[in-house]
């Protein structure tokens, strides 16, 4: 087996990622650090280590699973939530029941975190309800500055309005941290798409955009049909512009006139 094989075998069998032989320049550049850090020759060494070596392993995971996030990336879902969803939930839910959000693939963040100053900036449309976010993604070391809160001046710039960071952020040496009020609002955890997502709990809200483009049909499927078993009867998964669960799933139905934006199909999911 060519060491690019190996490689790809390990990243479906760990992470649900499926790279074609066309994928190989990607290896290679996202996989260029730890060969530097590592001093390895070649790719072959590094997929022969692998073998034996449990942390390097986590390293390679890591390193092809961390992909581009931004502040209020693709702005309608955000949208929809402000204006439609979180209204009626409110409105539909007991006084004092917690609305939970979930930003599947969390990377760095930015995504719980746009979802928190949406939440505060509500202000006394959600008055008295209690929200609580929660990002998960299968590599740690991207969680862990998510948990941190700080940002590069880069960072900030992308998709996060001046008003907000403003408001919301306070300038450090090393760059930009989120103030501790929305810090307290989200929790981070380490957790795998492809395993048992049971001791997640049940979620009003799923935030899941732009992970399936990586998986494979199969793939698609078992996570999709996975994740709505977490939604609440009346909840909402929100996935990425792209993506779609026709010829996928049953378990889903598109929102009326809207096309990356899902709810339980009462018919077959119960």
């Amino acid at each position: 087996m060519s060491s690019f094989n190996a490689i790809a075998a390990t990243l479906k069998l760990r992470s649900g990622l499926s790279l074609g032989a066309d994928k190989d320049y990607l290896v290679r550049a996202r996989l260029e650090p730890i060969l530097k850090r590592r001093e390895f020759p070649s790719l072959e060494v590094l997929a022969d280590r692998m073998r034996t070596d449990s942390g390097l392993e986590r390293e390679v995971v890591e390193a092809m699973t961390t992909n581009e996030t931004l502040f209020f990336r693709d702005g309608r879902p955000f949208d929809h939530l402000r204006d439609v969803l979180l209204p009626m939930l409110h409105r539909d839910r007991p006084k004092g029941a917690v609305l939970r959000i979930w930003s599947a693939a969390a990377s760095t963040g930015q995504e719980a975190y746009s979802l928190a100053m949406l939440i505060s900036e509500m202000g006394p449309v959600l008055a008295g309800r209690v929200i609580e976010i929660v990002g998960t993604d299968i590599a740690r070391t991207p969680l862990a500055r998510g948990e941190e809160g700080l940002y590069s001046q880069f960072e900030v710039q992308r998709g996060l309005p001046a008003r907000l960071l403003v408001k919301y952020f306070k300038k450090e040496d090393a760059g930009w941290r989120i103030n501790r009020a929305l810090r307290d609002m989200v929790g981070f955890r380490e957790w795998n798409l492809l395993s048992d997502l049971s001791g997640l709990g049940r979620f009003d809200i799923i935030f899941c955009r732009n992970v399936l483009i990586y998986f494979d049909h199969a793939t698609k499927t078992r996570t999709l049909e996975a994740i709505s078993r977490q939604l609440a009867p009346d909840g909402v998964i929100y996935l990425g512009g792209a993506e779609t669960v026709l010829g996928l799933t049953t378990a889903l139905v598109s929102m009326p006139g809207e096309h990356c934006i899902f709810q339980k199909n009462s018919i077959t999911v119960p």
